[in-house]
């Protein structure tokens, strides 16, 4: 059986779902708490939850705030944000702080019940909606990979480059002028963000490009 509190100010929100968990038989329904601070007075240590349901937007210490606050006590008990609030920043926030998983408090009661079991078995539930703006924030700032970022005839350049070929050999492979290899070069510094041939050469051999 999965041991569970919830941390919620909203008390018919907190009270519908500390509810809907006594009800089921794979759960236990122990410490219900309007803010972090009378949590910590009214949870006993030597009861430590599996999972913690909590509210982020807590009068007092936020549920931000609590999630070091909590893990330091009671640190065998794994925490799922519960909140209205989904932007990347407030997620990624979360999870770096130890929560295992972030829940929209719009989600259905049966699916919180999922989550509840999903993180008690060391998985990392979300929220669709929730996982969609983590998606999108990482395809909005995902780094340009830097083997796709060089032009053809750079690549030549630089692996006759990393050949021992003098700049004006690949000139002559390349049927370019001297000034035109230089130009080239000057293009792969920046994109590699290197400052010598050595360094690019590096990338070049370690597979980087």
């Amino acid at each position: 059986m999965i041991s569970v509190d919830i941390i919620e100010d909203i008390e018919e929100i907190r009270n519908t779902v500390s509810e809907f968990i006594g009800l089921q038989p794979e759960l236990l329904m122990n410490t219900a708490a309007a803010s972090v601070e009378e949590y910590l007075v009214k949870q006993p240590t030597e009861l430590n939850p599996d999972v913690i349901i909590l509210d982020i937007g807590l009068p007092g210490i936020s549920g931000l705030s609590a999630i070091e606050i909590i893990k330091k006590k009671l640190s065998n008990s794994e925490i799922i944000l519960f909140t209205i609030h989904d932007e990347p920043s407030k997620i990624f926030d979360a999870l770096k702080k130890g929560a295992s998983g972030y829940i929209l408090k719009s989600t259905p009661l049966l699916d919180i019940k999922r989550a509840i079991i999903e993180v008690a078995n060391n998985g990392a539930p979300m929220s669709p909606s929730i996982a969609k703006s983590v998606i999108e924030y990482f395809n909005q700032n995902k780094p340009i990979e830097e083997k796709s970022i060089l032009t053809k005839k750079e690549k030549i350049v630089l692996k006759y480059l990393a050949d021992g070929q003098s700049y004006k050999m690949i000139a002559a492979n390349c049927n370019n002028s001297l000034e035109t290899i230089k130009f080239h070069l000057k293009n792969i510094y920046k994109k590699l963000h290197v400052n010598s041939n050595t360094e690019a050469i590096a990338k070049l051999n370690r597979g980087e490009i």
